[in-house]
């Protein structure tokens, strides 16, 4: 009887849509993160950012969800605020205007609720749009699997807080998708759109280059059209503009040609007490491991080392892993366009998990093997380690690293 009951649901599951087995994962997930954060809410102690008994409202609210509402409401400023030694102190222009005002109308006027309702969207559609990129390589189930692991991951508190990262990763993932279908009409209406999001364009700015590129050293087996070159450099082009633009209009705006660069540069100062003033290539992850390795005890050469092998994996696992090459090459490309642009830009703290958001494709490589034990042992994981995330970074939230 129970295995006659069993069979009739799995028979149902695969013959509902695909769209609404999505949005039941998606549904299921959120209520699992909200049960999280309840529970996080419980443990809350006085000591905490959050203060004792915090509600949900507090955690949308949280962390950066405050500058993005300060965008909003008050705007950016028009003179840099300085400390006392004349340095610029962090400030709205590090974050983006798409998210925060859209999160303004959708909310009519209550910012919270318009971010959350954002954030929720854009998560949904994000899946939805992950499970059309992953389905093509991997097959339907796999890329289900890989929705699963997205929804429910690390990181899925961004789908219920006041943060851009689903809207970005939402935009990302249809750009991508484009790209691979070679449709790049479209991304004229993506790319800026996703460029005053969040950061992160300038990395699709060099994953272009590299399509065209990989476009042109296989165009023998595959045609390469002259409209499509002439797409790929221009949109090359836009995008790179796009990726500088917004440093041009915080210096146009405050008078400070590097006020973009100085306030992003700001944050560095919570964890460094000698920060270079200006902005040098990779110097955030150099400084960064020394300043970790001295945190763990160990010589400032031991964290080049542990950076360096966390580097050569990155790399092996990109070019040589069967999980990820049955992604395909485009995600490849992405992956690691997207990690050296974070080699060359951040500097590595608790936030740097967060900043990993943009590789969501690479969940399908999770989904790949077809052991039913291993895929919900794999979830299991995932739902585990979102809720270490919860409790370190909104239930606990006292001390230097807890900063999602």
């Amino acid at each position: 009887m129970a295995h006659r009951v069993l069979t009739g649901a799995l028979r149902g599951w695969v013959r509902t849509p695909v769209a609404a087995r999505i949005a039941i994962i998606y549904l299921l997930s959120r209520l699992v993160t909200t049960g999280f954060f309840v529970l996080a809410a419980a443990a809350s102690s006085p000591a905490s950012r959050f203060g004792a008994a915090p509600t949900l409202g507090d955690y949308a609210l949280g962390w950066d969800a405050q500058w993005y509402w300060t965008v909003a409401v008050v705007g950016y400023p028009n003179v840099l605020p300085v400390n006392e030694a004349g340095q610029v102190l962090e400030n709205a222009w590090a974050f983006m205007p798409v998210y925060a005002y859209l999160a303004q109308f959708a909310g009519l006027g209550v910012w919270a609720a318009g971010a959350v309702l954002v954030s929720l969207a854009a998560g949904f559609l994000a899946c939805l749009a992950l499970h059309r990129l992953l389905r093509p390589r991997i097959g339907a189930a796999a890329a289900l699997w890989a929705v699963a692991f997205f929804a429910s991951g690390p990181l899925a508190t961004l789908f219920q807080v006041g943060y851009a990262e689903s809207l970005f990763v939402l935009l990302l993932l249809v750009a991508l998708d484009l790209v691979s279908r070679h449709r790049y009409g479209w991304l004229y209406l993506v790319i800026p759109v996703m460029g005053f999001t969040r950061p992160g364009v300038l990395a699709f700015a060099l994953f272009l280059g590299l399509h065209g590129i990989s476009r042109w050293a296989s165009r023998d087996r595959h045609p390469l059209p002259s409209k499509h070159i002439a797409h790929i450099i221009a949109l090359g082009a836009l995008t790179t503009l796009v990726g500088f633009s917004w440093q041009v209009v915080a210096g146009l705006v405050t008078g400070d040609p590097g006020a973009y660069l100085k306030t992003e540069l700001s944050w560095r100062r919570n964890w460094l007490s000698d920060p270079s003033a200006d902005f040098i290539p990779f110097e955030g992850f150099v400084r960064g491991a020394e300043f970790w390795a001295g945190q763990w005890g160990m010589p400032g050469w031991a964290g080049w080392v542990i950076l360096t092998l966390l580097v050569i994996g990155a790399g092996y696992a990109l070019l040589r892993a069967r999980s990820v090459r049955r992604l395909g090459l485009d995600i490849r490309l992405w992956s690691a366009s997207y990690l050296l642009y974070l080699l060359a830009v951040f500097f590595p703290q608790s936030s740097t998990f967060r900043l990993l958001f943009p590789l969501t494709p690479l969940a399908g490589a999770l989904a790949v093997p077809r052991s039913r034990a291993y895929r919900w042992a794999m979830l299991l994981v995932c739902l585990l380690l979102q809720w270490v995330w919860i409790l370190a970074m909104y239930g606990s939230a006292q001390t230097y690293w807890q900063v999602p």
